[in-house]
C-alpha cells in the first residue's frame, strides 16, 4: 500500500491560504442508491457534482465514488469503465466486504474500497487521505448494523440489502450459482435468501419474481444529474486566520 503522510499535505495546503473542497461523481445502476449517497455526502460537506447510473463520467471531479450493488461485469458501467475513461480517482463504497472482492477492486485500479457502515467524517477522512495518494480499505467495524445504512429497491417493501441485491441479480438473468459466485455465498445462502423474499414478496416462481423486480424499482436506470451550481470547479478559498 503506497504510503503517504497526509498530516504533512493538509498543513502544507492550509499553509499555502486555500482550502478546497472535494469534487464527487456517485455511479450506480440504481437511481434509489444514488440519490441515498449523494444526499449522505452533501450533508457531509463534499460537492457531489455529478450523479450516474450505467453512464460514464463527464464531469471535472476529484473522485468517482462507485456503488457496484448488483452490478454484473458486461452489463452497464463497471470498476475498469470507470478506471478507463476518468482521470479522478474510484473509490468503492460496499455492504459487500469479502477480501477476494477488495482485491479484485484494486488490481483493477481502484484507490480505496470503504465500507457502508462507516460514518459521515470517516467517509470525509479516507476520500481526502485517497486524494492525498493513498489506498485506502477501511471495512468497518460494525458489519451486523450494516441494514440500517443507505437505500436500495424494495427497502421500502421490506427486502433487506441482501435480499434485494440477489432479487436484482435474479432480475437480470443470473441463475443461482452465478449469484453465489459474484457475492462470494454458498449456494445454500443465496437459496435461503431468496426463499425469504419470495415471502416477503408474496411470490412462488423466479418468473413471477422477475415481474415484481421490474414493477418495483429493480431495473438499472440509464440516467446522468449534474448540478449546475458546481459545473465549474470554483478557485481555492482563502483560509480564515481569525
Amino acid at each position: 500500500m503506497l504510503q503517504v503522510d497526509y498530516r504533512r499535505i493538509e498543513s502544507e495546503r492550509q499553509g499555502s491560504g486555500v482550502t478546497t473542497r472535494l469534487r464527487l461523481a456517485i455511479v450506480d445502476d440504481f437511481a434509489v442508491v444514488v440519490a441515498g449517497v449523494a444526499s449522505f455526502l452533501a450533508s457531509e460537506g463534499i460537492d457531489v457534482v455529478e450523479t450516474g447510473a450505467s453512464t460514464p463520467v463527464i464531469s471535472d471531479v476529484d473522485i468517482v465514488f462507485y456503488d457496484p450493488f448488483a452490478q454484473v461485469q458486461g452489463q452497464g458501467i463497471d470498476l475498469k469503465d470507470l478506471v478507463r475513461a476518468s482521470r479522478a480517482k474510484v473509490v468503492i463504497y460496499s455492504w459487500n466486504l469479502h477480501p477476494r472482492l477488495i482485491e479484485e477492486a484494486v488490481a483493477a485500479g481502484a484507490c480505496g474500497y470503504l465500507s457502508k457502515v462507516l460514518s459521515g467524517p470517516e467517509i470525509v477522512a479516507a476520500l481526502k487521505r485517497v486524494l492525498a495518494g493513498q489506498t485506502v480499505i477501511l471495512p468497518g467495524i460494525n458489519e451486523p448494523s450494516v441494514d440500517d445504512q443507505g437505500d436500495w429497491p424494495g427497502r421500502s417493501l421490506g427486502l433487506t440489502r441482501r435480499e434485494a441485491e440477489i432479487l436484482a441479480l435474479i432480475a437480470l438473468g443470473l441463475s443461482n450459482q452465478q449469484i453465489a459466485r459474484r457475492l462470494y455465498l454458498s449456494i445454500n445462502s443465496i437459496k435461503a435468501y431468496i426463499r425469504t423474499a419470495y415471502r416477503k414478496m408474496g411470490v412462488t416462481s423466479r418468473s413471477q419474481a422477475v415481474l415484481w423486480a421490474v414493477n418495483n424499482g429493480f431495473r438499472p436506470d440509464a440516467m446522468r444529474s449534474i448540478d449546475p451550481a458546481f459545473l465549474r470547479r470554483p478557485p481555492a478559498s482563502p483560509v480564515s486566520t481569525r
